[in-house]
């Protein structure tokens, strides 16, 4: 009981700790909060401040994420755009799970098989281990498989998969998931206690480089 008590006690510390740090973007503090992107990467085009998310549908941290950055996601301020980019680390289970997602984009399927894909990952351990069992399945969920097919074997999908692996290195990205903030700032996800209050230090980035862009 006595050694709950310590953890709750620290647990709750941690989290008071969080919210006071966190409260404005001046509060926020390099090595703690976020990382420097060096050297900075292209951002978001036309006043436009983009962040990215780099993931994957085998991540199980990725999975819980999902919901939560698919509802921050859908109400973000007008100058603030989102992209995503589905990583390999050279493994290749991976890199299949990537070019599902890509294929999918390509499709106009991903908002309806999403998070489909989650769940039949993590909750109903389906194992894509070919484009043809994806395939069957994408087809099992109404999407055309053909379509899809024809995709994941399209250079166009696998020049995406290239491209998004070579952009992971170039942020530095060693683990998933992973929030990088108009190429410039990486999200330290050990410094928010749960995955909203990620969401929320990464709102207080983007508002640390909206003010740094206006004081130019």
């Amino acid at each position: 009981m006595k050694r709950f008590a310590m953890f709750a006690t620290f647990f709750v510390s941690t989290l008071l700790a969080f919210g006071s740090s966190i409260t404005l973007a001046a509060d926020l503090q390099v090595g703690r909060d976020y990382t420097v992107i060096d050297p900075p990467q292209p951002g978001g085009s036309a006043g436009k401040i983009e962040v990215v998310e780099f993931f994957s549908y085998a991540c199980s941290h990725c999975n819980d994420f999902s919901p939560l950055v698919a509802a921050w996601s859908a109400s973000l301020p007008k100058d603030v755009v989102f992209r995503r980019i589905p990583v390999s680390f050279n493994r290749p289970p991976w890199a299949r799970l990537a070019g599902i997602y890509y294929s999918l984009d390509a499709t106009g399927n991903l908002e309806k098989l999403d998070a489909m894909v989650f769940a039949a990952v993590h909750k109903d351990r389906v194992n894509f281990d070919s484009n043809e069992s994806f395939v069957a399945w994408a087809t099992s969920k109404g999407a055309d498989g053909k379509k899809i097919g024809d995709a994941m074997n399209s250079f166009g999908v696998q020049t995406r998969l290239k491209q998004g692996d070579q952009e992971a290195v170039r942020y530095g990205i060693s683990g998933v998931p992973a929030m990088a903030v108009n190429g410039r700032y990486l999200v330290n996800n050990t410094a928010a206690p749960n995955y909203g209050s990620l969401l929320k230090l990464v709102d207080l980035v983007v508002a640390k480089v909206r003010s740094e862009t206006s004081a130019k």
